[in-house]
């Protein structure tokens, strides 16, 4: 018999961009600018990105790193304010078994000439297949790439 468990965790990370808010928030909205912050890299393969940034929508996506094994990431989106907050589910399915389904809550306001950007997540993480502190690590390289991303439309943008 298989031993199931699961634990909750809560982790919040806070980042400053140098991009106003409708520009944050127009990366999350936008499917090509997303698509490359969000889920492209060195070393991942791509197998499907369908979003779908719209309250109610479903994104789908699947993936994996190197020769690992396959992943997928399906997040329904639960409300979105232009330009102030977002507010989602998602689950994470690696080799087709589900590792953890999470509410996350993003808050964009005002901060000087730029945007203070708020990440709060609530998750279970099933069976031990995935840690709250690996996920948390994984968020904050994603919003670094975020980063990346404006810095590279303001550059061409100059």
């Amino acid at each position: 018999m298989t031993q199931h468990s699961v634990h909750h965790a809560t982790f919040t990370v806070a980042r400053h961009y140098g991009a106003s808010p409708a520009r944050v928030f127009a990366a999350f909205a936008d499917p090509v600018v997303k698509r490359r912050w969000f889920i492209e890299g060195e070393g991942w393969t791509i197998d499907e990105f369908t979003p779908a940034f719209m309250e109610g929508g479903s994104e789908r996506s699947r993936f994996r790193f190197g020769d690992g094994p396959p992943m997928r990431n399906e997040t329904v989106y639960h409300e979105i304010v232009p330009d102030e907050r977002i507010l989602l589910s998602y689950a994470m399915i690696t080799d087709g078994k589900r590792i953890s389904v999470s509410l996350a809550t993003i808050t964009l306001s005002p901060a000087g000439a730029g945007t203070k950007l708020v990440y709060t997540e609530q998750s279970a993480f099933l069976d031990g297949a995935d840690q709250a502190a690996e996920r948390e690590a994984g968020m904050r390289d994603l919003l670094e790439t975020l980063a990346a991303e404006l810095d590279r439309q303001s550059a061409a943008a100059a």
